[in-house]
């Protein structure tokens, strides 16, 4: 993937107070190393890392790792402060955040989970001072950690954060750097002939009738006995210093990679059972420690047939190349829409391949268009990219036509095949032109720019080219999501009468607004009919959030604007429309209101099926909710009734018809929404109508985070009729 951070890193502010020549302030490796391990000790920890803010783009980068092999935390080298991971929760919430175990690990990041599914409680917190925030600290500790965090143990976090943070926002008032130093905890271990003791110890080993490997944090060896040498079919000369998969190529799998990963990160006793060609079967048992792993070989012939095969004629991919996309692609399945594509890829993407920017180019009609960018400072640049043709000869447009990526480390790369005129100066100085391909099919270009010159070693550019394909088939969901999104509310919006006719006597004002969560459309709809000598209003909601509920939303509209046209009352008015329903077999249920205005006579004659009861508004001010007979909802019972209620509407009388989606949310009290939207009808009922219709829909909470469609339909009597 991408190389190390560099070594220095920059602390940068988060908006309170930023600290001093804040882009030329550097922290020493050895400051955060030494801080690092006095606060793992001091709370029994067996990993940990420090970030910190990088300059200019709100990402935590990785500064120092101890106690783990850093390539098991290779996908979250770089991460977005909007990441869903702890220490970027940490940041943004500026505390403590701790996950208790394995299955909280799956439950509240369930990325982290996909990549690392092991025993292990980690706790994140915030680097920061009254006036700066510099970035975070994680440490881990073993699965059989309790499952709640000590008070202890968080006072010795808390503290040492503190003070890290202190001794950071002093160097970065002295504008000093350190010097470097490696990870800590991360050496190989000690050879064994050291001292007379030591050699006799030595010796005792290699007599051993089974094999015995030591390896080091980063899967080194450092110690081999003969019994190993012979059950592996290595020299144990050579595979001193290795790793063991890549010295002895059969053991050369992911899965069994997996197995060390795993008994280093929980500290539990693994094992697995290997084929070494072309039948010997042999048990690898590994015991971990907080500086390495001793591993047990012995031959294991009875359960050969319980072994799972390594794969032979196979190069199976790095570990951090698999953790890097196995994240990735988990992110990118949370993406619903195109905007949501490019977020996702602005927020995980980007800050982990170490790029500042991106274009997100999509094919129409023989033209590229801009679906969505960040990074640009200058939106005019981007624009360039917006209907051009893909005949031009650009980066874009080859990657695109010919499935290939383009990679350029420096803009002089870039202008020797493509001159000025094909790609103007963007302000950034590499690039990487990833065509997506989805189903075979060319879909579009992700353009990634970096503002430095950067390397695009080999399997860095593979990585990036994978991501292209999982980046490809989110994007052709998301558009697909997208056309039936328009699609579907287009459908319902037709449903809906354009505008409110005009009503003697009477003034009106409506707001429908559609659910926010998901492709979902419902059934809300809202009608006012003119008749003589009276004239009609409805509201209803159908059961469901599909196209068959707008449908039949619509023959229901229709059916109660036939009815009241051939003269029905109320009362028949619904039990008309609850037979029509059941006619029709749909299976939906609806709600329904309908109200017949006599504003002459100041009376208003009203039939209820289930809906939630109108608000009343008096001339005075005084606000009550109708207390109306009814029956059941349309569609259940074909004999069912529907008795009217009278009420007197004066002058100056406000009515409030609404659908449930204005009232009704998840941990939200009906009774608490009715009771505020009859205070906001009490104090704002004398505004002008359109005015309190957007107020109505403003104030109500439901109404804001819509897991439902809302409908309202406010009538005033003018007593003009």
């Amino acid at each position: 993937m991408r190389g190390a951070p560099r070594e220095e890193v920059v602390a940068v502010s988060d908006g309170r107070t930023p600290p001093q020549a804040a882009a030329d302030v550097w922290s020493g490796r050895p400051l955060l190393s030494l801080s690092l391990a006095a606060m793992m000790e001091h709370v029994k920890a067996h990993s940990g890392a420090v970030y910190l803010l990088a300059p200019d783009e709100p990402v935590l980068e990785m500064a120092v790792m101890a106690g783990l092999p850093r390539a098991f935390a290779a996908p979250w080298e770089r991460v977005g402060l909007s990441a869903p991971v702890p220490v970027s929760e940490a940041v943004r919430e500026g505390r403590l955040v701790w996950v208790g175990g394995e299955e909280d690990m799956a439950r509240r990041y369930p990325r982290i989970s996909m990549v690392l599914p092991y025993s292990f409680a980690l706790a994140a917190l915030p680097l920061a001072t009254a006036d700066a925030t510099y970035g975070a600290v994680y440490v881990t500790w073993p699965g059989d950690h309790p499952p709640e965090l000590s008070d202890r143990e968080r006072e010795h976090l808390t503290r040492g954060c503190d003070l890290l943070a202190a001794r950071l926002a002093q160097a970065a008032r002295a504008n000093r750097a350190t010097p470097h130093e490696p990870d800590l905890l991360a050496a190989p271990l000690p050879d064994l002939a050291g001292t007379p003791g030591t050699v006799e110890a030595a010796r005792m080993v290699a007599r051993l009738p089974y094999g015995l490997v030591a390896l080091d944090l980063h899967g080194r060896v450092g110690f081999v006995n003969a019994a190993a040498a012979e059950l592996l079919g290595a020299v144990a000369e050579d595979l001193l210093g290795t790793h063991l998969w890549a010295s002895v190529p059969w053991l050369n799998d992911p899965a069994y990679e997996d197995r060390y990963r795993a008994a280093l990160i929980s500290q539990h006793i693994t094992s697995f059972v290997a084929l070494r060609p072309p039948g010997d079967w042999l048990s690898f048992r590994l015991y971990p420690s907080t500086t390495g792993l001793s591993v047990r070989i012995s031959r294991a012939r009875a359960v050969a047939e319980m072994a799972p095969q390594a794969p032979r004629n196979e190069s199976p991919s790095r570990l951090v190349t698999i953790s890097q996309v196995l994240s990735l692609a988990g992110s990118l399945t949370e993406a619903v829409g195109v905007q949501d594509v490019v977020q996702l890829v602005a927020d995980e993407i980007c800050p982990a391949v170490g790029s500042q920017a991106l274009v997100l180019l999509g094919s129409q009609a023989g033209r590229l268009h801009v679906l969505g960018h960040r990074g640009y400072p200058d939106t005019h640049i981007v624009e360039r990219f917006d209907g051009l043709p893909l005949t031009e000869r650009t980066p874009g447009t080859h990657a695109l036509r010919s499935g290939l990526p383009a990679f350029f480390e420096s803009r002089q790369q870039l202008e020797h095949l493509y001159p000025n005129r094909h790609a103007p100066p963007d302000g950034f100085a590499a690039w990487a032109y990833l065509p997506l391909i989805a189903s075979g099919r060319p879909v579009g270009t992700c353009v990634l720019a970096y503002a430095q010159p950067h390397a695009f070693p080999a399997d860095e550019r593979a990585v990036l080219t994978s991501l292209g394909g999982l980046i490809a088939q989110a994007l052709e969901r998301a558009r697909l999501y997208d056309t039936k999104n328009q699609l579907a509310h287009g459908l319902q919006a037709a449903l809906l009468p354009h505008s409110l006719v005009r009503l003697p006597g009477i003034e009106a004002a409506a707001r429908y607004l559609p659910a926010t969560q998901g492709m979902e459309i419902g059934g809300d709809f809202y009608d006012l009919v003119p008749t003589r000598p009276f004239a009609a209003a409805v509201i209803g909601d159908v059961q469901g959030h599909n196209v068959t509920a707008a449908g039949l939303m619509g023959q229901i509209r229709t059916g109660v604007r036939a009815f009241t046209t051939g003269g029905q009352s109320p009362e028949e008015v619904m039990s008309s429309t609850n037979r029509l329903l059941i006619d029709l077999g749909a299976e939906l249920f609806a709600s329904c209101l309908y109200l017949r205005l006599d504003p002459a006579r100041g009376r208003a004659v009203m039939a209820r099926a289930g809906h939630p009861p109108p608000l009343l508004r008096r001339p005075d001010g005084r606000v009550r909710v109708l207390d109306l007979a009814g029956g059941p909802l349309l569609g259940i019972d074909a004999a069912a009734t529907y008795p009217s209620t009278e009420v007197g509407l004066a002058p100056g009388s406000l009515l409030a018809l609404y659908t449930d989606g204005l009232i009704e949310s998840p941990g939200i009290d009906i009774e608490d929404a009715l009771a505020d939207l009859g205070e906001l009808l009490a104090t704002a009922g004398d505004q002008p109508l359109e005015y309190l219709a957007d107020e109505v829909v403003r104030h109500s909470m439901a109404a804001r985070e819509r897991a439902d469609d809302v409908a309202v339909l406010l009538l005033r009597a003018r007593g003009d009729g």
